[in-house]
């Protein structure tokens, strides 16, 4: 996958899960930054689950499942 379809799906990923979490988002590169990680949270998640996410839309809801878990961890730190 291309650096711009990266940036995309991340973007947009880091939207979803900042419109789940906390009803909002981060700004564009905020978005993309949590849906970057997100990405790879979530294929590793998927991975030990057994699977498989292909194409924009299995990599958008792999990308978005670990941003929701990378926001859900990063309020859980810092309330507690």
């Amino acid at each position: 996958m291309g650096l711009i379809a990266w940036l995309i799906i991340g973007g947009l990923a880091g939207w979803l899960a900042g419109t789940i979490m906390r009803g909002g988002g981060f700004g564009i590169l905020g978005n993309i930054g949590v849906g970057v990680v997100g990405a790879v949270i979530g294929g590793f998640l998927f991975s030990l689950l057994g699977l498989q996410a292909g194409g924009f839309v299995g990599s958008l809801v792999t990308a978005t499942a670990g941003a929701v878990v990378l926001l859900w961890v990063i309020t859980k730190v810092r309330s507690g």
